[in-house]
């Protein structure tokens, strides 16, 4: 369950949020903490730490109490970007996931405008051993990858952490041109209930026929994950799922009485 303190008041309204899921150090976090708030942002979200509250935690923030004070606790990524219309996902490895691909300084510059028309995003940051896994890069939009040497490419979290929220400052200082007004897209948790709905229908339908679903239901999380489309878009493809399913139980039924 999502539980967040509102013991300080943040510095400003900010859309961006960090997300660090299944931290195992909470130096990390702290130094996360501390890495953020001197690049001027507030918004850090912890899912499933593996220890936190700690002392490292406060000690390595070195001051940074706002971010502290109004960290947010979520059970899954899932959760944590719930609201959230855009989320990036730090990985140094492509895994089978097939994402658009961006360094640090071309994310930072795609999401800038979508800050200025007040829009929830989210930069999602894996553990310190593994990264993200398959399913939570599922939930991304696109992945970020910081150039680093080959023969030596180990960055600790708090410094990717670091880096995004410096190309972030960099990106929000300069001036960015506001797209034009259109419908926000669909949140995440909208999106997740019309996969939700989609794979259940393809399932209804016997789309699969006995043959595995997993690389398809990932080919059309890709889709629409590029298509951004917005809530009412998404309102539409409920409607014609539901008939989908409406026919598919007529044609089922119709079977059982002949």
């Amino acid at each position: 369950m999502m539980n967040q303190s509102t013991a300080s008041i943040p510095p400003a309204p900010q859309t961006i949020r960090f997300v660090m899921a299944r931290t195992q150090h909470p130096g990390n976090i702290g130094a996360a903490a501390r890495a953020i708030r001197t690049m001027g942002f507030w918004r850090l979200a912890l899912v499933a730490p593996q220890r936190y509250p700690d002392p490292q935690v406060t000690a390595m923030a070195a001051g940074a109490d706002d971010v502290l004070a109004n960290l947010v606790l979520a059970d899954s990524v899932t959760e944590a970007v719930a609201d959230c219309t855009r989320v990036y996902g730090l990985s140094a490895r492509r895994r089978g996931v097939s994402l658009p691909e961006l360094d640090p300084r071309g994310a930072a510059a795609e999401i800038a405008p979508l800050l200025e028309e007040g829009r929830e995003v989210a930069l999602l940051f894996g553990n310190e051993r593994s990264g993200l896994d398959n399913d939570e890069l599922s939930l991304c939009h696109a992945m970020i990858r910081i150039p680093s040497d080959e023969a030596f490419s180990s960055l600790n979290l708090a410094q990717a952490v670091q880096v995004m929220a410096w190309e972030m400052r960099m990106a929000t200082l300069g001036e960015v041109a506001v797209p034009e007004a259109h419908d926000a897209p669909a949140s995440a948790d909208q999106m997740e209930r019309f996969f939700a709905h989609l794979f259940e229908t393809l399932h209804a339908i016997d789309f699969h026929k006995g043959r595995s679903a997993r690389t398809i239901e990932q080919r059309l999380r890709r889709l629409f994950q590029r298509a951004t489309p917005d809530a009412r878009e998404l309102r539409i493809l409920h409607g014609i799922l539901a008939d989908a399913e409406r026919m598919a139980r007529l044609a089922r039924e119709g079977k059982a009485s002949g």
